[in-house]
């Protein structure tokens, strides 16, 4: 079972955004995917009871209370994780994933944040011995704006890769009311998102984001 994990300890940096629409584009790929929600706020939880049953099916799992009941026929595990995590309890989440992601807002006190995050997080076993592979998403993002401009040559500078740029669109909102990804829109209406997140699914398919070097 491939894993993976959306995590930062920020609150309100886009977890649940990714993770949600991670689960759906993995469903309509043909996958058996599950979703485990970690955080107390529930926003994954509460995705999936917006989602229709003829779309294609994502098992919620509330993993807020410790251990993670997935179905064995799952193939596909997304772990939307909880904020303020640090110590110990980073270093447990940690060992769920096979990928972590990391999004990342165009604000000063993100970036900051951010910095200090992935310091800690390089420090973790799994992490440090690349049995655990890591990468950020710049989210919520207007690229005409100077502190995108920044957020860019921040993350540019980063020792672990910088891999997608997801604009600040409406399309998300209007999927995440539906319980829907934004691949579950209509083509014509969510184009230019879906561009923005083949680079992230390119390096997903990739042997470079997972342990193992297997695809």
């Amino acid at each position: 079972m491939r894993t993976v994990m959306t995590l930062n300890p920020k609150g309100g940096c886009g977890k649940s955004t990714v993770a949600t629409n991670l689960a759906s584009f993995f469903a309509s790929a043909g996958n058996s995917v599950a979703l485990a929600d970690l955080d107390t706020q529930r926003s994954s939880l509460e995705w999936l009871d917006a989602r229709a049953e003829d779309y294609p099916a994502v098992t919620g799992v509330d993993g807020c209370n410790g251990a993670l009941r997935v179905p064995r026929a799952c193939d596909m595990l997304v772990l939307d994780a909880p904020a303020a995590v640090h110590g110990r309890d980073l270093a447990a989440l940690v060992k769920k994933a096979d990928t972590i992601i990391i999004p990342v807002l165009p604000s000063p006190m993100d970036m900051r944040a951010c910095a200090h995050f992935i310091t800690e997080l390089l420090t973790v076993g799994k992490v440090s011995r690349q049995q655990t592979k890591l990468a950020v998403v710049a989210n919520r993002v207007r690229e005409t704006t100077l502190i995108y401009q920044s957020l860019e040559a921040f993350l540019k500078q980063l020792s672990i890769p910088f891999i997608a740029t997801l604009r600040d669109s409406q399309n998300y909102i209007r999927a995440a009311e539906r319980g829907l990804g934004i691949f579950e829109l209509a083509p014509s209406l969510a184009a230019n998102d879906l561009d923005q997140w083949k680079p992230l699914l390119r390096w997903l398919k990739s042997k470079r984001s997972r342990p193992d070097g297997s695809d």
